[in-house]
């Protein structure tokens, strides 16, 4: 039987969004009082994106910062970046001799991103999901807060997880860690197109609310977010075939901690300008304590680094041994 333990982490690209902190950040602060967490800033898996080595390091930093800033304990949990723990890189090559290439050609992800142009992209781009779950294993994590985009790739892992236990004959060695999946908003979408996912790549940045946003650019967004002309509904029935409606109603739910139908109950048949002034000034409460801790942390790169270090040296010690163990199960001597 393993231990409960939680892991997760997020890729520094791009700037954080309303999304990241309702769809993973608010729950991440949640499970550190249910269960022992371990936090990542998967920065070897950005260089799927960019190569930017510059970049690479200003983001680690802000998403570092942000963790923090939404109420991520480094004291509790363990915070620190994939790239200084290189036992996640070395059971990563073992898993690439564990998996099977049918099960990564059926990887919905890697044919978005690699879209018409599969010969062009990079190695990593392809077994991103292999690292994914060597991250995951390498702490022996029982459970995963990921949006349902990232369910596949956890699949995955318990899929690798199983077939390592059986290849080496250590039936119960690994676990096959669970999904989280949990809150109203877990998955946010556009305030531009309720059909869209909001997102860091989105060109307007009007289609999100960012964590570093100020009090001012988050009641414009919210004002400018796109609706219909009808009032909101008495009922979740009428919702239907309105995404954005139905975007900004879990939006406010789940900044406010309420369930969706108080939320419908509280606003039923009030025009969205009365609404949207409601939401924006939730959202600004919410919001912007975050970003005022941000832009603290931001000011101290050199705290960040330290509290990164600190957890890196936290998770090798946890790391190491279970690594030691794979590594004599694969027959490696010394």
């Amino acid at each position: 039987m393993h231990s409960p333990l939680v892991f997760s982490g997020m890729m520094p690209t791009g700037d954080l969004h309303l999304g990241n902190y309702l769809g993973a950040l608010k729950n991440w602060v949640r499970m550190q009082d249910q269960m022992p967490c371990i936090y990542c800033v998967v920065d070897m898996h950005a260089l799927t994106e960019s190569i930017d080595p510059t970049e690479v390091a200003r983001a680690t930093r802000e998403v570092t910062a942000a963790y923090i800033a939404c109420g991520v304990d480094a004291k509790r949990s363990i915070l620190f970046n994939q790239s200084q723990v290189h036992e996640h890189a070395e059971l990563a090559w073992i898993f690439n001799c564990v998996a099977r290439l049918g099960w990564l050609d059926r990887m919905t992800q890697f044919k978005e991103k690699s879209g018409k142009h599969k010969e062009r992209s990079s190695v990593g781009l392809y077994t991103y999901p292999v690292l994914q779950a060597a991250d995951i294993l390498v702490y022996k994590a029982t459970h995963v807060p990921v949006g349902e985009d990232q369910r596949q790739h956890l699949e995955l892992a318990r899929d690798i997880a199983q077939k390592f236990n059986n290849d080496f004959g250590a039936p119960d060695f690994f676990p096959l860690p669970e999904a989280v999946i949990t809150g109203a908003a877990t998955r946010v979408m556009s305030l531009r197109d309720g059909t869209k996912k909001m997102s860091k790549s989105d060109e307007s940045d009007y289609s999100r609310i960012n964590l570093i946003d100020d009090a001012d650019t988050i009641t414009q967004k919210i004002r400018k977010a796109k609706t219909d002309p009808a009032p909101l509904p008495e009922s979740a029935d009428g919702f239907a075939n309105r995404a954005e409606a139905t975007n900004l109603v879990n939006i406010y739910a789940a900044l406010a901690d309420k369930d969706k139908s108080r939320v419908i109950h509280e606003f039923s048949g009030r025009q969205f300008s009365v609404f949207k002034n409601a939401l924006a000034e939730l959202a600004v409460a919410s919001l912007t304590p975050i970003a005022s801790e941000m832009r603290r942390l931001l000011d101290d790169p050199t705290e960040i680094d330290r509290v990164l270090a600190s957890g890196a040296e936290r998770a090798r010690t946890r790391a190491a041994p279970i690594l030691l163990e794979v590594k004599k199960l694969a027959g490696f001597v010394g």
